[in-house]
């Protein structure tokens, strides 16, 4: 009864605190959040369900570096050739997307017929917005995998967690409740963004919607530039 108590006690100690500190990272402005904010807002219908889409291919995501740090390759991801690579690489792909963004609100190429709003009705029914990023799971993956920022947490913050509590593949009920723990965080606060904007931006008109499509895109756009350059500033990690 003891050892069944004390698997539980550690198990969900490990899972609140996991959870807690997704949660805070979570919360934090960032280029995912921007993205969960576009893609719902784009939604035509269960927009309130894109938070969901898009923390699975994150998760998917984390999981594999989960994976990746338990075979001690941690060292890979404090290398500051690899860092600067990423940062380059996520900065030209979130500047493409916001850019992209922008250019279709100039173009009008969004439907917004699905607004609640007497002031304008499209002529033809809303067809699906297409993007590069248009797959929430996918865009979910390359959004995160475009942040130096989150590799830089977990060959850190992740890490020195991972090591505090003992996660490994031999002690898989403490890594199974550390993943759920920081995925929960994320799921429930980016479900959260989703909602919100979704329901919300019914009630705007068209001005309205353009305008934070585009304040969207011009955040993405000065993050990516900002992941771009940031790690050339810095020596080591």
């Amino acid at each position: 009864m003891d050892t069944l108590f004390g698997f539980f006690s550690a198990f969900w100690g490990i899972f609140s605190f996991s959870f807690l500190v997704a949660l805070t990272g979570a919360m934090a402005p960032g280029p995912l959040l921007t993205y969960t904010i576009i893609k719902s807002a784009q939604a035509h219908k269960r927009g309130y369900l894109m938070g969901i889409w898009i923390i699975t291919g994150h998760a998917i995501l984390e999981m594999g570096i989960i994976i990746f740090l338990l075979f001690g390759f941690s060292f890979v991801l404090k290398n500051i050739l690899i860092v600067r690579a990423i940062g380059v690489i996520g900065g030209i792909i979130l500047v493409y997307f916001g850019t992209s963004i922008v250019r279709d609100v100039y173009l009008g190429k969004i439907p917004t017929s699905f607004l609640n709003t007497s002031q304008y009705t499209d002529p033809e029914p809303p067809t699906h917005y297409e993007n590069g990023l248009n797959n929430p799971v996918v865009g979910g993956i390359m959004v995160s995998m475009s942040n130096p920022y989150w590799w830089i947490w977990w060959a850190t913050i992740g890490f020195a967690f991972m090591v505090q509590f003992d996660i490994s593949f031999q002690n898989w009920p403490k890594l199974f409740a550390f993943f759920l723990g920081h995925e929960a965080g994320d799921l429930i606060w980016y479900v959260i963004v989703s909602s919100l904007t979704f329901f919300g931006i019914r009630y705007l008109n068209k001005k309205a919607y353009y305008g934070i499509l585009v304040c969207c895109g011009v955040f993405m756009v000065l993050f990516g530039i900002y992941l771009g350059l940031s790690p050339f500033f810095k020596g080591s990690i």
